[in-house]
């Protein structure tokens, strides 16, 4: 801890100049900013949102993300770490919202409000899960251990990457034009997917940071060239947003909330785990009273606006671990930076061409992103997973929770026959395979 604080140029609670605080404040932003924005888009191309209620749905993820960072680092009552640490929409809901979104699906056309009902309906409910996990942390981390952490995070990866080659096809739009796999729309995704490897190889620290929003904007270029990109439906979008609680309602599915309760379960023991990184690293305690204290807070406070975010119509938010290496990077850990950020976020969500603007992306540029980045989220369930010590019951484990989250990923329709309550909890991969890891690695005892 003492070299860390060594190594800082501005420790948690100093004040760098106005210039270092906006340049560092960048920089987390260009790290975050393509994470926040995609998870609102993949949901809204899976369920075929309109152009307007995409911009908005991302609009809002950018204004409560902002919220959240600033709870998270100013630390209200029991509420945030008191350290930079920034929140953002997660990757890891996407699969089970999906599936509730789906529930508003009637007669083979979408209800947009319906959808969006009962998907923020279940994320308000579930995010109790999370939240009283923070009050029990002590005991939880004994019945999430690493090895079943590793599982479901590498699920969420594989399950996710479904989504990922589907943009790379050119999504929804392009299954309805008969045009998906088509040469342009796999050109397109190759061309990004090869642009941020190549920008992620450099030795230059900053393109290597930028590399997902290079590739981004070079997709754009490309998709703009070659008139898939209308800046004119643009036209017509409001000038100022202004935040509606509840906008599209509320409604409740059992199966729904059951699903997204254990994705807020594995959450909490991931940011447990992104709090003791950021604390380590801004040269803070790691153990003892006051690290507990800034770990339940923390985990407190993702839950806690994890269900803000469903009541200002946006999707669950979790800590953002790519921040903690920005630190690192950067030699900054002074939380009022965090101010900076967060009011950046706050004021980006305010103006819908932010969002519209973003949401005219065609999804074979998006597809060649999130590709890589499901994939790196595997990536880091297998690491996790090789830090633990594999004996004959962690195969076991291992080897039930792939087998039964994959199959009904691979096989959807092997719950054709169950009551619809079964149906709507284990359609997803990630909860069969979680809720496989949990009960496995609790039942197998082997005696040598």
């Amino acid at each position: 801890m003492e070299q860390q604080t060594r190594e800082l140029i501005y420790g948690l609670n100093d004040r760098p100049p106005l210039r270092e605080t906006l340049f560092a404040a960048l920089q987390h932003l260009l790290a975050i900013f393509v994470a926040i924005i995609t998870p609102p888009l993949i949901i809204s191309s899976a369920l075929r949102f309109d152009l307007e209620t995409t911009g908005f749905l991302v609009s809002m993820s950018l204004f409560v993300s902002g919220l959240a960072t600033f709870i998270q680092c100013r630390r209200l009552g029991p509420l945030g770490t008191g350290l930079l640490c920034i929140q953002g929409t997660s990757f890891s809901f996407i699969s089970p919202i999906i599936g509730a979104g789906m529930l508003g699906m009637a007669g083979g056309r979408m209800n947009v409000e319906t959808a969006l009902s009962y998907i923020f309906g279940a994320c308000l409910v579930a995010s109790v899960v999370e939240m009283a996990v923070s009050r029990l942390l002590p005991y939880t981390r004994k019945v999430i251990t690493p090895l079943v952490s590793g599982i479901v995070v590498s699920l969420i990866g594989m399950c996710l990457i479904k989504a990922g080659i589907n943009s790379c096809g050119g999504g929804q739009t392009a299954v309805d034009a008969g045009n998906f796999g088509s040469m342009s729309h796999l050109g397109m995704a190759l061309l990004v997917l090869v642009s941020i490897i190549f920008f992620n190889r450099s030795s230059n620290r900053y393109l290597r940071m930028g590399s997902i929003v290079l590739g981004l904007v070079i997709g754009c270029v490309a998709a703009y060239a070659l008139g898939m990109i209308d800046l004119s439906r643009l036209q017509g979008a409001r000038a100022v947003n202004v935040p509606m609680p509840f906008k599209y309602g509320l409604n409740f599915d059992p199966g729904s909330i059951i699903a997204l309760g254990l994705i807020y379960l594995v959450t909490a023991v991931e940011a447990f785990g992104d709090i003791t990184a950021n604390s380590l690293i801004s040269g803070e305690p790691v153990e003892g009273p006051v690290f507990m204290k800034r770990a339940q807070g923390g985990i407190l406070a993702d839950g806690f606006n994890s269900m803000l975010a469903a009541v200002f119509n946006s999707f669950p938010n979790s800590i953002f671990a790519q921040n903690n290496g920005m630190i690192q990077l950067t030699g900054v850990a002074s939380r009022y930076v965090g101010y900076f950020i967060a009011a950046a976020l706050f004021v980006l969500g305010l103006f819908p061409v932010v969002g519209q603007l973003f949401s005219l992306i065609p999804d074979s540029v998006l597809g060649g992103a999130t590709l890589l980045m499901f994939g790196t989220v595997a990536a880091a369930g297998i690491r996790i997973i090789a830090a633990t010590k594999i004996d004959r019951k962690g195969v076991l484990v291992m080897a039930i929770s792939f087998s039964l989250g994959l199959s009904v990923e691979l096989v959807p329709n092997i719950l054709d026959q169950m009551p619809a309550i079964i149906k709507s909890i284990f359609s997803s991969g990630i909860t069969t395979g979680g809720l496989a890891a949990i009960i496995s690695n609790a039942l197998i005892h082997i005696k040598d």
